[in-house]
């Protein structure tokens, strides 16, 4: 009669915690991370009688998380690269805005600057089509900038970023350690809440940072970057912080702090939200900035070297239309030198927007891209006289550099913020020729003189008057001086100017070079300006402004559907770990309630043999009491 309640108590005892266990997995099927548990039963010791073993029921041995460490690894590596690709496809997408949108884009305000050029250069003379002019410029050098500060706030949540997540990381890290500690040396004895919770923590981590987890001896997990730092090794946490990029104090880096030092690490050896930030800053944002900066020193060069080309309303000569920076040099922090580098442009069609290191071996200077490390061609002394000439700018160098010392050139970033109107009066827009020519009314000959083109626009005797005269039909003299000989066809030039005649002239025909009055409804330079954006300013001669436009805004939307292209493989990669992993450990209604089911039957069945042993111990009652 007592093995049958002994048996029976311990059936209902463990059908009631099987029940609760279910129970448990039921309660928790939207829980991120929650593995379900199964309660595995085993028999009591028997008790030996003479006649044989009687059963004594049953005991519950363990309750176990369901899980495969493999399963749940491949779900971890998978969703440290779909968070990389999330951060950078999403910041990719908000560059790409920038410059496709209609309403903030560079295309259409460019367009309508150089549609008010042409329209100068049908009325050269009007002071609303000069204004026009002038309001459309600044409206594009406005929007250059306003790109600009739009990129450089973007630098900003990157910080940002970099600085709440190694707040976060320091967190999950710290939280991570803990679990390890209390659960010690022996991993079977830890409860199946608190691995979950560790797994979803390392997840949560690995999200942030890219990386691995690796179960050491005794159960505890160390966790890995992407570069194979080290996070978190059994009870102890790694500490991450931020720090100022050495060249580029506006920029902060993330960085690990062990013994005393900050190693900075690099965004290679980095994953998750943290490295699809750092990504994106280097592959998309930089690039971008850099190329829009080249873009409006395109502009403002090719235009201003029209623009000075002519005259304006009052008869002077053209000036600058557009005011624009200098490349950025910027020195390293660990310099021990005190050498300095001043930066201006030179041949634009070799600018390249790359970032270029300078670095000084103890006898010259080496250069090298900043992001490949290839070495870049350099010649020049860096003396105001020689300057170091590398990618269409020159540097003159200033103070001692010590060995080892270096530098960063940053021939095209930020500079497109610097772009500006440089005149504010309409009449200074320089729309005439700053001379023209005219043949003289007596000429015989058949010679015309088509428009004067000007060759050099700073020759000081640019807008002197002069007269060339025919000697013969073959040699001419220009204000006396000559004979020079003559060819049909050829180019006269002479003090910054030059010209071709139409026809054949005679003797005695002559033609006068003279300056352009003010007030000259003249429009020979604004018909120059109208084709500035045609002008064949990069890549050797063989990219045009407007190519360069087109290409700005096809690199950036480029590198923004490559992000999104790859985002959307790891997605799928990413549901299959997750799907994989929820296929093994995922709580599933049907067969809970199938094991509620069975349990509250069997845990029904242990009742009846309690009360069946209660019947037998009341029947033996009633014996003894007659």
């Amino acid at each position: 009669m007592s093995s049958v309640l002994s048996t029976g108590t311990s059936a209902l005892l463990a059908f009631q915690r099987a029940l609760a266990t279910t129970s448990h997995n039921v309660a928790n099927i939207n829980t991120p991370g929650f593995s379900r548990q199964k309660v595995d039963f085993a028999t009591r010791n028997s008790t030996s009688f003479s006649f044989g073993d009687i059963g004594n029921g049953t005991k519950i041995v363990d309750i176990r998380r369901v899980a495969d460490q493999l399963a749940i690894s491949r779900l971890l590596d998978s969703s440290g690269e779909l968070a990389r690709l999330q951060q950078l496809s999403s910041m990719a997408d908000r560059v790409d805005a920038l410059f496709s949108d209609t309403a903030t884009n560079i295309a259409g305000v460019w367009s309508n600057f150089f549609d008010s050029v042409s329209g100068l250069s049908s009325n050269a003379s009007a002071t609303a089509d000069r204004q026009n002019l002038l309001d459309s410029g600044k409206t594009l050098a406005g929007r250059f900038e306003q790109l600009n500060t739009q990129l450089n706030n973007l630098n900003g949540e990157v910080n940002n970023g970099l600085i709440a997540g190694a707040t976060e990381i320091n967190r999950l890290a710290r939280e991570i350690a803990q679990i390890n500690g209390a659960i010690g040396g022996d991993v079977s004895k830890a409860s199946p809440d608190l691995l979950d919770r560790r797994d979803q923590l390392i997840a949560n981590l690995i999200g942030y940072t890219g990386g691995t987890a690796i179960i050491q001896d005794g159960g505890a997990m160390n966790v890995f970057t992407a570069g194979g730092q080290a996070l978190v090794v059994g009870t102890n946490a790694s500490k991450v912080t931020t720090i100022t990029d050495p060249y580029q104090p506006e920029r902060l880096q993330l960085a690990l702090q062990t013994q005393g030092m900050s190693v900075m690490l690099e965004s290679r050896n980095l994953g998750g939200q943290i490295g699809g930030m750092l990504e994106f800053r280097e592959t998309v944002l930089t690039p971008a900035q850099a190329e829009l900066g080249k873009l409006a020193i395109g502009l403002a060069s090719n235009f201003n070297d029209v623009h000075r080309q002519g005259a304006d309303l009052y008869g002077n000569p053209g000036t600058d239309f557009f005011n624009i920076g200098a490349p950025r040099v910027g020195t390293h922090s660990g310099n021990t030198g005190t050498a300095t580098m001043t930066a201006s442009f030179g041949d634009l069609s070799k600018l390249d927007g790359q970032n270029v290191v300078l670095k000084f071996d103890g006898t010259q200077w080496q250069a090298s891209r900043a992001d490949t490390g290839a070495s870049i061609p350099m010649t020049g002394s860096g003396s105001a006289a020689d300057p170091l000439v590398l990618n269409g700018v020159e540097l003159v160098v200033s103070g001692t550099p010590g060995t080892n010392d270096r530098l960063l050139l940053q021939p095209t970033a930020g500079v497109a913020g610097s772009l500006a109107v440089a005149i504010t009066d309409a009449s200074r827009i320089a729309a005439a020729a700053p001379v023209k020519g005219a043949a003289s009314l007596a000429n015989t000959g058949t010679g015309k003189l088509s428009s004067v083109k000007v060759t050099d626009s700073t020759h000081p005797n640019l807008r002197d008057a002069a007269v060339i005269e025919f000697t013969s039909a073959t040699t001419y003299t220009i204000d006396g001086t000559g004979p020079f000989t003559y060819t049909a066809g050829e180019t006269i030039s002479a003090n910054g100017w030059s010209f071709v005649l139409d026809g054949a002239p005679r003797t005695g025909d002559s033609f006068n070079i003279d300056p352009t009055p003010s007030g000259s409804s003249d429009n020979n330079n604004a018909l120059l300006l109208s084709k500035v954006e045609q002008a064949k300013a990069f890549n050797g001669g063989t990219v045009t402004l407007n190519g360069a436009l087109g290409g700005l805004t096809a690199q950036v939307g480029a590198a923004a559907r490559a992000a999104d292209y790859s985002l959307q493989a790891q997605q799928v990669i990413t549901a299959q770990a997750q799907a994989a992993r929820e296929a093994i450990s995922g709580v599933n209604l049907d067969e809970e309630a199938a094991d509620m089911l069975r349990l509250q039957q069997a845990y029904q069945a242990a009742s009846q043999l309690i009360s069946t042993a209660d019947t037998m111990f009341q029947t033996i009652l009633g014996a003894v009491s007659r």
